[in-house]
C-alpha cells in the first residue's frame, strides 16, 4: 500500500532515502549533497538570477509571497524542509521569473495608472523562465550559433503554456503577465480575456471576485472550451473521432498561439527558430501544424513529414528551404536547476551554450 507523505519535511526524508537506497540509490552516504536546488516561482523584480539563500535572500523571498500566494508559500515549505534535513548543506533559490527580468518596460508596463505600478509593483513577470532558457541555449548549442546574436520564439505548452520572445539571449517579451493567467489558452487557464467580463459575469452569476478567478484558473482554458478534459491527448482523440466541440478547441487553442507567433516575429523584426517544447508542443504535430504550418509567407515553411516523425524526439522539423527554422526540443528543467546550483555554490560563470549542453 502506498504511505501518505503527511508534509514536506517527510516528502525531503523520503528522497533522501531513496537516495541512499541500496537498490535504486545513487549515494553512499548524505555527506555526497553538497547542495540543494529550489524552484521557486515568482521571484519579483528582487532576483533576475539563480541565487544562494542566506537569511537577507529568504526574507526578499518572503517578500514576493503575496505576487504568489497559491505557490511561493509552498515553495518556501519545500527550502525550510531542506534546510531542517541538511542544515549544513547549502541552498539554492532558482526562480521561474528571472529570465524575463531583461524586459523592457515596453513590455512590462500594463496601460493602467503608473502608480499601481510604482505601489504595488502591478505589471507583466513572465513565467517558464527556466523552461525558455534550457531551450533556447540548447538550440544554440545544436546548431552551433552564438546565444549573444541568436533571436528566437519559444513555445512552451504544457498544461500551463506561455510563449517567449528572446533577442541575443535575453528575454523581450511573453505571454504570461502578473499571473500565469495571461496569455495562451491553456488546460484549464483562460488566457487573454477582456477584464470587464469579471464585472459582467459576476453580476449575471450572483457570485464574487474570488470564485470567478477561481474559475479561470482551474474550470476554463481547453476544460472550459471542450467541457472534456484539459488533456490535449483526449481532446484531440475526440476531435479525430468527430466531436465538433473539441475541435472547435482545438482551433481557439492553435489560433491564439499562431497569432503570438506572428506578434512576435514583428516584435523581433524576424528570428532565427521557432521552439516547441512542454508536454504538447514536444508530443503534438497537429498543435503545430495548426500553428505554425501555414505562415510561409512569414518565412516558415514546415515541413510535413519531419514534423510527423518528430513526436517525443529533438530536431528540425522545418523544410531546408525555409528563412525560419522550426526545432521541437524537449525541456529539461531539472538539468537547468541543477546547473544554476552547481554555479552557485560554486561561485563559478561558466559559458551558458556549453552549461546547457
Amino acid at each position: 500500500s502506498v504511505e501518505p507523505i503527511k508534509d514536506h519535511k517527510a516528502a525531503i526524508k523520503k528522497v533522501i532515502d531513496l537516495l541512499l537506497d541500496e537498490k535504486v540509490g545513487v549515494l553512499s552516504s548524505m555527506d555526497e549533497i553538497e547542495a540543494v536546488g529550489h524552484r521557486m516561482v515568482h521571484g519579483g523584480e528582487e532576483f533576475a538570477s539563480s541565487v544562494l539563500i542566506d537569511d537577507n535572500v529568504l526574507d526578499r523571498m518572503k517578500e514576493c509571497t503575496d505576487l504568489a500566494p497559491l505557490h511561493n508559500p509552498a515553495n518556501l515549505k519545500g527550502y525550510e524542509a531542506s534546510k531542517e534535513v541538511l542544515p549544513d548543506v547549502h541552498q539554492v533559490g532558482v526562480f521561474d521569473t528571472a529570465f524575463h527580468q531583461t524586459m523592457p518596460p515596453s513590455s512590462y508596463l500594463y496601460a493602467i495608472p503608473l502608480e499601481y505600478y510604482r505601489k504595488y509593483k502591478i505589471r507583466r513577470f513572465g513565467f517558464h523562465g527556466t523552461s525558455h532558457r534550457y531551450v533556447f541555449y540548447r538550440y544554440c548549442k545544436l546548431t552551433g550559433k552564438d546565444p549573444a546574436r541568436t533571436s528566437a520564439i519559444s513555445c512552451h505548452l504544457g498544461n500551463g503554456a506561455s510563449i517567449a520572445a528572446i533577442k541575443d539571449g535575453k528575454s523581450m517579451d511573453t505571454s504570461m503577465g502578473f499571473t500565469p493567467l495571461e496569455g495562451l489558452v491553456m488546460g484549464t487557464r483562460s488566457g487573454d480575456l477582456d477584464p470587464a467580463i469579471h464585472q459582467f459575469v459576476i453580476n449575471k452569476e450572483g457570485s464574487d471576485i474570488d470564485e470567478f478567478t477561481r474559475i479561470l484558473n482551474k474550470e476554463s482554458g481547453m476544460l472550459g472550451l471542450s467541457g472534456k478534459s484539459n488533456d490535449m491527448r483526449e481532446i484531440i482523440e475526440a476531435s479525430r473521432d468527430g466531436d465538433e466541440v473539441c475541435r472547435m478547441a482545438l482551433e481557439v487553442y492553435c489560433y491564439r498561439l499562431k497569432k503570438y507567433i506572428g506578434a512576435y516575429l514583428a516584435a523581433l523584426n524576424g528570428t532565427d527558430v521557432v521552439i516547441f517544447t512542454g508536454g504538447a508542443g514536444e508530443n503534438s504535430d497537429l498543435v503545430r501544424e495548426n500553428s505554425a504550418g501555414s505562415l510561409d509567407s512569414l518565412g516558415i515553411e514546415l515541413d510535413r513529414d519531419k514534423n510527423l516523425e518528430m513526436n517525443g524526439k529533438e530536431g528540425k522539423i522545418s523544410r531546408d528551404s525555409s528563412k525560419v527554422e522550426v526545432y521541437v526540443i524537449p525541456t529539461d528543467e531539472e538539468l537547468v536547476i541543477a546547473r544554476d546550483t552547481h554555479e552557485c555554490v560554486n561561485k563559478s560563470s561558466g559559458d551558458a551554450a556549453t552549461f546547457m549542453s
